[in-house]
């Protein structure tokens, strides 16, 4: 696991001031904030929100971010909290990279097969399933990201 932290204007996230983020922008924001770090690293973005065409309903599959670096493509799943302020013991029992369990796994591996078989790219290459974990501090413009490979 790999940890940093980045301020959130470095990505040319934001969120008005006073307002409060949706999870929908906090998930946009956390996928630009993961991109851009990933890149840095030396990571190529492949694609970016697939969904599988495969699978429909409760078990369709998305994928956040697929890279490719040393031959190894990466299926990225992104997973990002906010600060509650006024509740701090909210982040120390729930993480993020918690809600990346079991099923949210099995639906990744399936989804990962479907984008490999759609790309013609044989199933027995080299790929891993991988979390970046992000906890945003709206207040400070910073979030502090963790790397997990190969989950």
């Amino acid at each position: 696991m790999v940890e940093r932290r980045v301020r959130i204007a470095e990505i040319g996230g934001s969120s008005p001031p006073g307002s409060t983020m949706n999870s929908r922008s906090l998930g946009n924001i956390g996928e630009k904030i993961a991109i851009k770090y990933l890149r840095k690293k030396g990571y190529k973005i492949l694609d970016k929100n697939y969904v599988s065409k495969f699978t429909t309903g409760p078990q369709r599959g998305e994928i956040d971010i697929i890279t490719r670096k040393d031959n190894v493509i990466s299926f990225i799943e992104v997973k990002a909290s906010r600060v509650v302020r006024n509740n701090p013991a909210v982040l120390e029992n729930f993480l993020p990279e918690d809600r990346v369990d079991f099923s949210k796994q099995k639906k990744i591996i399936r989804a990962a097969e479907s984008w490999l078989i759609e790309k013609k790219i044989p199933l027995n290459s080299k790929w891993q399933i991988d979390v970046i974990s992000m906890i945003v501090d709206t207040k400070t413009k910073k979030a502090r990201i963790k790397y997990f490979q190969n989950v």
